[in-house]
């Protein structure tokens, strides 16, 4: 990384600045978990409920620091072909047709069995070298000369043996491929894991890593996240809003409104002209919040008491 983007992590206020300035309003726990990353060169674990924005971190570090973005998606059953490494079978096919049309010239010369083997031999290690490797996320991540952000997201979709497959790669930044020998990593990408708690992370696992819990934000920060990506909406129907998504989070939902569902409602709202909360209005665009029809019932049903007395009106932003 060259110094202009190593001086965007060299605070934890520069870091919360640099969020600011990329559209990502975060918490000062957040920035300090980044900048504590970057120092000690370990992986962050991100846990937290669907839709704080565990995601959102990791595309937004690539952004500010002007690095590639390397993402895995995990799922049950991802395996090192899928995740690091596979060898280019169609390119050796070819080449190993065009060896079996040189093969006389090869062996030219040869004498005896023992001698005709080693000049195969010799061309055979050929097949297995670092042209003939097609990189997946974790090795592509390794081999980028100016750094990369690399993002693991889901781990806790994959297995177990997957984790296991991590264990080197998150504590050396190397990889080994019986083939080749051992690979380190050029620049040592910053490295976030996201979890959404569907299971436990082997403890393992979790020792190579700073760990951060997201939660979903205080009214506050959510207001600064709305103000900050629909800038347009008038301050009293911001607080009005906010403190709507927050009582829904309250109630027994199959899945809370997300950050980036807040940030939908708002847009909705702006486009509906809107200045105010008003039932129909939001009865009308509950689905932009809510993503199954009971959660929308189960809204609706309490739909007076979550808008509550409407506020005196104000001014400002």
């Amino acid at each position: 990384m060259h110094q202009q983007t190593l001086a965007q992590l060299a605070s934890v206020e520069r870091i919360e600045q640099g969020f600011e300035s990329c559209g990502y309003i975060c918490s000062r726990k957040i920035a300090t978990a980044v900048f504590l990353a970057f120092q000690l060169r370990k992986p962050v674990l991100v846990e937290g409920p669907p839709g704080v924005g565990k995601t959102e971190l990791a595309n937004t570090t690539a952004r500010l620091l002007d690095t590639p973005l390397i993402r895995l998606q995990c799922y049950e059953g991802l395996d090192e072909a899928k995740a690091l490494y596979e060898w280019k079978y169609s390119k050796q096919l070819l080449y190993t047709q065009v060896l079996k049309e040189q093969l006389g010239d090869l062996l030219r010369g040869a004498s005896g069995l023992a001698e005709s083997v080693e000049r195969l031999h010799r061309f055979g290690d050929i097949f297995y070298s670092e042209q003939f490797l097609e990189p997946r996320p974790l090795l592509k991540a390794m081999r980028q000369d100016g750094g990369a952000v690399l993002l693991i997201d889901e781990i806790d979709k994959s297995d177990y043996e997957f984790e296991s497959l991590l264990l080197e790669i998150l504590s050396d930044y190397q990889v080994s491929i019986p083939e080749i020998g051992t690979i380190k990593a050029r620049t040592t990408p910053l490295v976030f894991l996201t979890s959404n708690n569907t299971r436990d992370i082997s403890d393992a696992l979790k020792r190579r890593c700073l760990h951060l819990y997201i939660p979903f934000p205080s009214a506050a920060l959510e207001e600064r996240i709305i103000r900050s990506r629909v800038p347009d909406v008038d301050g009293r129907l911001r607080r009005q809003l906010v403190a709507f998504v927050h009582g829904l989070r309250q109630l027994d939902l199959k899945k809370a409104p997300a950050i980036s569902e807040t940030i939908d409602w708002a847009r909705s709202l702006l486009l509906l002209h809107a200045d105010s909360l008003e039932e129909d209005m939001v009865r009308d665009t509950l689905n932009v919040l809510l993503k199954f029809e009971d959660d929308i019932e189960s809204a609706g049903a309490q739909l007076r008491q979550l808008l509550g007395p409407s506020p005196p009106a104000s001014g400002g932003r």
